[in-house]
């Protein structure tokens, strides 16, 4: 009776065409956007952090304005490349082997926020030897703002009914349209709130309140450590890939085994950080 009782109990799903505009064979998509917009408030905001010299050690930061200039295109270069290699290789490979045109068809979705991390890491390690200064400073105004993009991609995940969450009775739950008749937990909206609005301001705190950009490695590990621990806390709520499915009885996904690195790493980041600021002195 209860399960009868649910889809009536489901909020409907706010249907918004994933397309904001075609014309003709060109289509800009929300999911594209959210990369976009996420991409260039990152570079405002790492632009703002570098300007503002009460943050740094020494009183100036170790790269100026103009690095974070030059290293939008790498950036950028980063999260597409990693996040789609690391989609392929960790989600569908056998797809992309069958169908090796649809590698490109990037516009049907499909990225990796480990690949796209694991790019952009790389981006930067070499653009901060390229420049001659740490990468570690980097990795901090970087890591900074980038919890604004990862909010917005994860609505962007809610408007195309995709990843969505498990089968729910909570209140709030709702009936996808491609995800079955019953309802089940906005999994995306989740991962929006906590690995967008609460990550940020967890990192605005570190950066602002207790100057954490003077201990280098210290906000980027906040952030690679919180976003783990987010991510793998939501993956209990959100359905896994239909063709990987649990990897470990009815719980282990392959989303909480890419985060557990996450997590560890984070950690050992702002231990390796306090370390050295506690050296330094």
């Amino acid at each position: 009776m209860t399960e009868l009782l649910l889809p009536l109990a489901a909020l409907p799903f706010p249907e918004i065409d994933p397309v904001i505009v075609q014309i003709g064979p060109l289509a800009i998509h929300w999911y594209g956007l959210g990369y976009v917009v996420g991409i260039l408030f990152a570079w405002w905001y790492a632009r703002r952090l570098v300007a503002t010299d009460r943050l740094w050690a020494g009183g100036k930061a170790p790269l100026t304005a103009e690095d974070i200039d030059d290293f939008l295109i790498w950036a950028a270069a980063g999260v597409v490349l990693g996040g789609r290699i690391g989609y392929i290789l960790f989600y569908d490979l056998a797809r992309y082997i069958e169908r090796p045109a649809d590698i490109l068809a990037v516009w049907q979705g499909g990225m990796s926020f480990h690949g796209g991390l694991a790019g952009v890491t790389v981006a930067m390690i070499a653009f901060a030897f390229r420049r001659g200064f740490s990468p570690w400073s980097l990795f901090d105004t970087i890591a900074a703002g980038v919890p604004v993009g990862f909010g917005l991609v994860r609505v962007t995940n809610f408007i195309n009914s995709e990843l969505w969450g498990r089968p729910s009775d909570v209140p709030w739950a709702m009936v996808f349209p491609n995800g079955g008749p019953e309802p089940r937990h906005p999994s995306q909206l989740y991962e929006a709130l906590l690995e967008g609005l609460v990550l940020f301001i967890v990192l605005r705190l570190l950066t602002h309140s207790a100057l954490k950009l003077k201990q280098p490695g210290f906000v980027a590990g906040a952030m690679v450590a919180c976003y783990g621990a987010a991510r793998i806390f939501v993956e209990f709520f959100r359905e896994p890939d239909a063709h990987i499915g649990y990897l470990v009885g009815g719980w282990l996904t392959m989303g909480m085994v890419l985060s557990v690195p996450l997590l560890v790493i984070g950690i050992w980041a702002m231990l390796r950080a306090k370390r050295a600021a506690a050296a330094a002195q």
